[in-house]
């Protein structure tokens, strides 16, 4: 029995199969974080009850996606792994700052991760770790399953960035810490939207109205991020992009060595016995 790994690890590649559940959960997510935005004034809003069918969504179409990897890919038993080490990885590494200032660390393992194995990959190994995460710090909430998808989004884009089989060195990290500094403010704001639908009693110039236009309520909500969130999506991005800088050119090292020796895609072949 023999197998070709390649002389360079590649990005897990997505099937037509991994982009329709892609594509399908990303609007699923698109909505469940958008339409307070369209609602009238007596909808009753209520993201605490949407969160349950949302998670009840979430789950099988993650399942969905690796199953999809597999059969486009031919994943094996040692990418799924792969993906079980990282993420609680990225669960342990979240305790040890979430609280001050936005310093998260896993948010710079999520870059590398995703970059390395790809967007599918990504997308699901950043939807487990933070609900690994959840779980260990005991933040199971309505807010996980949007927690998730937006972790999802956050470490699938680092899988969708030029050039992963051809860009090395210096220039690389340059990418990923300038993709992880937007991509930091980009999730604390996604966040935000889900958490300012539902906050009541804020001030009339930040506060979310019902039923008002949207470019109304859009300007309410750029005005609620400035007050509540820059400050620690600002920690989040700046801790993102001193790690990546720091220690990202050997985490991708061994994140790529270990990918190449797990040879996932590897076309397995069976030699005639020597006669």
């Amino acid at each position: 029995m023999s197998g070709a790994t390649g002389r360079s690890a590649r990005p897990v590649r997505l099937g037509p199969r991994a982009v329709a559940a892609l594509v399908l959960i990303s609007a699923i997510g698109v909505v469940a974080f958008g339409w307070p935005l369209l609602a009238g004034a007596d909808s009753g809003l209520a993201h605490a009850q949407d969160a349950p069918w949302l998670f009840a969504a979430l789950l099988p179409l993650l399942v969905g996606v690796v199953v999809a990897m597999i059969a486009d890919a031919g994943l094996d038993a040692k990418a799924v792994a792969m993906l079980g080490v990282l993420a609680a990885v990225g669960a342990a590494l979240r305790p040890l700052g979430a609280g001050t200032a936005g310093l998260e660390p896993m948010f710079f393992l999520m870059v590398l991760s995703g970059r390395v194995l790809g967007p599918g990959f990504g997308f699901v190994l950043g939807s487990v770790t933070m609900f690994a995460s959840a779980l260990l710090t005991g933040g199971v909430g309505p807010w996980m399953p949007f927690q998730m998808l937006s972790m999802g989004w956050f470490t699938m884009g680092a899988g969708l960035l030029p050039a992963p089989d051809r860009l090395r060195g210096r220039a690389e990290l340059l990418m990923l810490a300038a993709y992880g500094a937007v991509a930091a403010f980009a999730y604390g704001t996604v966040m935000n939207l889900y958490g300012w639908t539902i906050v009541p009693g804020l001030g009339s110039g930040i506060s979310f109205h019902p039923g008002d236009p949207l470019g109304d309520n859009l300007v309410r909500f750029l005005a609620y991020c400035t007050a509540t969130s820059v400050g620690w999506d600002l920690g989040r991005a700046v801790l993102t992009v001193v790690l990546t800088l720091t220690v990202g050119a050997a985490l991708l090292k061994a994140l790529r060595r270990a990918t190449r020796r797990a040879a996932f895609e590897a076309q397995v072949t069976f030699d005639a016995p020597a006669e």
